[in-house]
């Protein structure tokens, strides 16, 4: 596909997203990284900025399937991925999936489930399949997580595992909306279900298209290490436990030739780098001070000065 069709076409899709969820210009287009980039999502908020209406607003604009999980204390594991029940009727077990058949799925709370609920989750997230009584069952295509946590937050939590949140291409936070921006939410979201407006932009095919295309986009020499030297600061630093894998090397480079196809481009530019290298990398750093209070801002801060340190080619 021609990437000047590809970026008029994604437009259209932010455009259409921009309708309901407003004022977040950044925070779209970083999604839509994501979600081109066959990653997920981690929004990491407050509660009422917006984060369920940003998956059903994408779901709705590309008439796909969505499902809202409620992550809670009691749920099992076959609540999210399904599993099999005995029919009396034909008296033998069939398969019911659960709501992680979706093609947008929001994880809501993901972190006041326990471990083995968590762990059920971002294995289907990463093998984009589910296994019941020796059964495989493939997920739809596309698949996107969005998940949410609540930063303010930690009585009855499970926090996240370095290991799990490895398994997310980005974190994001919203934020509130400027002032201007909220009183286009009180006019458009306050006469009552402004989602029932959206209609689709895009197909599926299309989306399936435009991933096959993130693949493609060129990653000259120079950039691919402009961007292993970004990893290898966060390897060298003695202000971090644990630096970025190899395996975030792989998310952040397909995290940039994402953002450039969908720019427009065949090609990724040290820019593309840049924007997404602090929502790529700063959820998998470990830094010696852990308090979880404030080691956000720490490993946010680092990666901002590596990226300041770090000859651009």
């Amino acid at each position: 596909m021609d990437p000047a069709v590809i970026a008029s076409s994604v437009r259209l899709l932010e455009e259409n997203i921009e309708k309901v969820f407003i004022g977040k210009k950044e925070v779209v287009r970083l999604a839509l990284t994501a979600f081109f980039g066959e990653g997920h999502l981690l929004l990491d908020d407050v509660p009422g900025v917006g984060k369920t209406l940003l998956g059903q607003a994408l779901a709705r604009s590309l008439n796909a399937t969505f499902s809202r999980i409620q992550f809670t204390s009691d749920l099992l594991p076959s609540d999210v991925v399904g599993g099999e029940v005995y029919r009396q009727k034909t008296q033998d077990f069939q398969f019911i999936p659960g709501p992680i058949f979706a093609n947008i799925v929001l994880a809501d709370e993901v972190n006041r489930t326990p471990p083995r609920t968590q762990s059920a989750t971002l294995e289907a997230m990463s093998e984009r399949q589910v296994s019941a009584d020796g059964k495989t069952y493939a997920l739809p295509d596309p698949f996107f997580v969005v998940a949410t946590e609540n930063p303010v937050e930690f009585e009855g939590v499970y926090p996240l595992p370095e290991s799990q949140l490895d398994r997310f291409m980005m974190r994001l936070s919203i934020g509130y909306p400027d002032r201007e921006s909220e009183l286009t939410i009180l006019d458009v979201c306050g006469k009552g279900d402004a989602l029932a407006s959206l209609k689709p932009v895009l197909s599926l095919e299309q989306v399936k298209e435009i991933r096959e295309a993130v693949k493609e986009v060129k990653l000259d020499p120079a950039i691919a290490n402009y961007l292993l030297d970004v990893v290898d600061a966060t390897r060298a630093s003695s202000e971090l436990l644990v630096g970025a894998s190899p395996r975030a090397s792989l998310t952040f480079a397909r995290a940039a030739r994402s953002l450039a196809l969908i720019s427009g481009r065949d090609y990724v530019v040290p820019d593309d780098v840049k924007q997404v290298a602090v929502y790529v990398l700063a959820h998998r750093l470990i830094p010696k001070n852990n308090r979880r209070e404030d080691s956000r801002r720490v490993v946010e801060s680092f990666v901002q000065r590596a990226l300041s340190s770090v000859p651009t080619p």
